[in-house]
């Protein structure tokens, strides 16, 4: 190959790209692409070949490159070319290659110089190149041959425009030597993309073939119509070259005499030529991959540090170390009953933002689902006065009573109480399950040894099982407490004599809170038809007399205001293609309840919402539906019956006294539920966790075998090791190139208005007379005269590179006219230093 400065760049890109296997990410540098752009024959091909170092384009008359070819060069252990059109073919020889070339453009674009934007994709593993894209592109035409279209010219150009648009692409404005520079396609699509100049070389060729006496020497130092990155003069193999096959070595050679050789480029010979243009190429790659480094630094050192902490813990880690199993065994027993505590008891470090922790789920059992499992077991209020009247009926027996008798009332409390135990054993289940749940939760930090977790686990449990049978048992004796005596003298008692004026009072109490706020928060209306539009979500307020919906949450926009009077929840079972969960409210008395809808259909996002819904809403008197079964309904259509006035006035005062005692004893069954489940369960666990929980581990059998990691646990430390090691190789390796390689600055701005602009310095036009030449000589002194001073170029390459001494700032000067013809030059004439 005859690229050195790739050849200098790939060990350091190797490096850096084994230091992120080694921890398996990738080391994606993104290098950028380079594309050739120029007119017809200009060269472009021989200048792309140059670069890489390799003879495999193909050569002719003509349009040569008839369709884009995008070269891919892949870093590999051997070397060989491959095709996309052609996977899994091997190329080795690049004669092979050059005529796949041909053949592949003659497929698309036939034989008679047609083109096509279609590109060829053509991928080059060698150890010898980076991994980066070259492009080669037809060469700009104006009079259409052959088999092309009217508008070739136009075609040409759109194509060019689709690779050199892009930010990361490296323009090589190649212009050959022997044609006006000022009329230079390339350069004037350059100036269209990269108005900047920040990633525009101007490439001159052919100035071996230029017209005796004139030379390029003031487009070369920059002068005329100057470039930000300035010009490199190259020579190229002519077609007697490239039949006779003669190679890039000798081609570079022959290169570089002729610039050492040139009286008007001899003193920059060393910043002409192909392997200056490589070092111009290979140095925007370094500084390409330079200005990556700092990314890549902050990243690593990001995962360093995070990994610094565990890396310690394990590094001198013995598994078989007696001692190390029982201190970790201790940490582990200390750290799982911390975890627990914190999750029941709440924290404010390590809040868990996403779902409710343990505690907080088991404050809901006992103050939403617990209450409004309560009101769901109330019967209904035309079989509640049917079993008063028969309790008083079967009381009096064959007698008519005068009074209202104490024992029905005893009667019907009783069985109410009864009913209390239902749902006071589903409160102890569901506490049941969140502790279980929070146990397991908090064993997730045990991973790493099995069977420590798994007997943590199942000794928790097994306690939380035992407590849960105590518990039961004394929910249970509170019932029978509440049902042992009736306590009719209660403070909160109505009595007898207060229990006609209770109705009046519940509706006044209910009147002075009807503007309280229960509950605010967005639902999904469900039952929406398609042509209004479908589910809509808004924002609810319910409030002790109404629910209201808005637009949003400002609550400026009102939807809607639907009264609660004989409304009821019920469940809605959900369907199969939805993700939410609905409940609905319906009207008692068969009415619509929202415009044409006889219920509405509200949705929530999980089950907790739902329930916590119909929890405010049973607060604000909105009662669930009652399940009746086939037995109820055939009793209550067949056993008619009809009261006198006198029945029906005790039967009223008796459902008063039931209502005034059952909430009494509701208030109590409410208060002394969590506090015997706290007492009897939760704090009991906890106790037993500090206290216990260690001692049961030592009991079961050998510590050592608790204490045996996971085979995942091991993968995992010595994986966090090897990672840590890396990381801090990959920082070296970053700091090795960080030094070993230095960035060139990118050179001020120049004036290049000139391109395409008006008003711009131009060089006049060659005489009609004059054969085609570069329209950039200078006349030669007079015989005689002093040689004029060596101006230096405000930017090229020749002034400005990092390796060129600083010439003194001199005023910028326009060249003199240039003369049709420059006469030979003067013998005595001294070449410039």
């Amino acid at each position: 190959m005859g690229n050195r400065g790739m050849e200098d760049l790939i060990p350091l890109v190797n490096r850096l790209q084994d230091a992120f296997s080694s921890i398996g990410q990738a080391c994606n540098l993104d290098l950028p692409q380079i594309a050739v752009v120029g007119g017809q024959s200009a060269g472009k091909s021989s200048v792309l070949e140059n670069f890489v170092g390799r003879d495999f384009l193909p050569r002719g008359s003509g349009i040569v490159t008839r369709r884009p070819l995008v070269l891919q060069l892949i870093s590999s252990n051997a070397e060989w070319a491959e095709f996309l059109h052609c996977k899994g073919k091997k190329f080795t020889d690049f004669d092979e290659v050059r005529q796949e070339i041909e053949s592949e453009t003659d497929r698309i674009t036939g034989a008679n110089k047609g083109i096509s934007p279609v590109p060829i994709n053509l991928r080059v593993y060698s150890p010898h190149v980076l991994n980066l894209t070259l492009i080669d592109l037809p060469g700009i035409t104006k009079v259409p041959v052959g088999d092309q279209p009217v508008d070739i010219e136009q075609q040409i150009r759109d194509m060019i425009m689709q690779f050199i648009t892009r930010e990361s692409c490296m323009i090589l404005a190649v212009t050959p030597a022997n044609t006006d520079l000022a009329n230079s396609d390339a350069l004037k699509l350059a100036k269209d993309v990269d108005p900047q100049g920040m990633r525009t070389i101007g490439v001159i060729t052919k100035l071996d073939l230029m017209d005796e006496g004139t030379d390029a020497r003031d487009v070369l130092e920059n002068k005329l119509l100057p470039l930000r990155r300035g010009y490199i003069g190259v020579v190229n193999r002519s077609q007697k070259d490239i039949d006779g096959k003669k190679d890039i070595k000798a081609a570079l050679e022959a290169e570089r005499k002729f610039f050492f050789s040139h009286p008007a480029y001899r003193h920059m010979a060393d910043k002409m030529g192909t392997p200056r243009l490589q070092r111009v190429l290979n140095q925007e790659l370094t500084n390409h991959i330079r200005d990556t480094l700092p990314g890549f630094r902050s990243k690593l050192q990001s995962q360093l540090l995070a990994l610094d902490k565990e890396a310690e813990e394990y590094r001198g880690y013995r598994p078989d170390d007696p001692s190390r199993k029982t201190k970790q065994l201790l940490q582990m027993v200390q750290q799982f009953s911390v975890d627990f505590e914190k999750r029941i008891e709440g924290s404010g470090d390590q809040v868990d933002t996403v779902e409710l922790s343990g505690g907080a789920k088991i404050n809901r059992i006992f103050h939403e689902r617990f209450p409004f499992e309560l009101v769901k077991m109330e019967c209904d209020e035309k079989e509640m006065r049917r079993e008063i009247s028969y309790a008083i009926k079967n009381i009096h027996g064959i007698r008519t009573g005068l009074f209202t008798p104490d024992m029905a009332f005893e009667a019907i409390v009783k069985k109410q109480i009864i009913k209390l135990k239902g749902p006071c054993i589903k409160c102890v289940d569901m506490v049941i399950q969140e502790l279980i749940n929070t146990v397991r939760q908090c064993s997730n930090k045990l991973d790493c040894f099995p069977m420590l977790r798994e007997e943590t686990e199942r000794i928790v449990t097994s306690h939380i099982r035992d407590r849960e049978s105590r518990a039961k048992d004394q929910v249970l004796l509170l019932i029978d407490i509440q049902l042992s005596y009736i306590n009719t003298n209660h403070e909160d008692f109505i009595g007898f004599a207060n229990a006609q004026q209770r109705s009046s009072q519940t509706n006044k109490s209910q009147s002075s809170a009807g503007n309280q706020v229960i509950r605010k928060g967005w639902l999904t209306i469900n039952n929406i038809s398609i042509m209004k539009g479908g589910a809509k979500e808004y924002w609810f307020v319910l409030t002790a007399e109404s629910l209201s919906w808005f637009k949003d949450d400002e609550e400026k926009e009102k939807k809607y205001m639907l009264p609660l009077d004989n409304l009821k929840v019920r469940d809605v079972e959900k369907s199969f293609m939805s993700s939410k969960h609905i409940f609905c409210i319906f009207n008692t008395e068969s009415r619509n309840v929202y415009k044409d809808n006889r219920t509405l259909e509200l949705a929530c996002d999980s089950q907790d919402d739902v329930d916590s819904w119909k929890s405010s809403l049973l607060r604000a008197g909105v009662y669930p539906e009652k399940t009746t079964t086939v037995e109820s309904e055939t009793t209550t259509t067949t056993d008619n019956f009809s009261m006198d006035p006198q029945l029906e006035r005790k039967v009223e005062t008796i459902r008063n006294l039931v209502d005034s005692y059952m909430a009494i004893v509701n208030k109590c069954i409410r208060d002394l539920m969590p506090k015997s489940i706290m007492h009897l369960m939760i704090n009991n666990v906890k106790e037993f966790i500090n206290a216990e929980l260690l001692a049961q581990l030592y009991s079961a059998g050998d510590q050592n075998a608790l204490m045996d990691e996971s085979q995942e646990q091991a993968q995992r430390r010595d994986e966090v090791l090897r990672t840590h090691q890396a990381l801090k190789e990959a920082l070296a390796i970053i700091g090795d190139i960080s030094t070993s390689t230095i960035t060139v600055p990118v050179p001020p701005p120049v004036d290049n208005s000139w391109v395409g602009g008006s008003g711009g310095r131009r060089s006049p036009p060659p005489s009609p007379t004059a054969p085609r030449r570069m329209s950039s000589g200078q006349r030669p002194a007079p015989r005689g005269a002093p040689p004029p001073p060596n101006r230096p170029g405000p930017l090229g390459p020749l002034n400005n590179s990092a390796d060129s001494p600083q010439a003194p700032s001199r005023p910028n000067r326009a060249p003199p006219s240039i003369p049709s013809r420059r006469p030979p030059p003067s013998p005595t004439r001294q070449a410039p230093p």
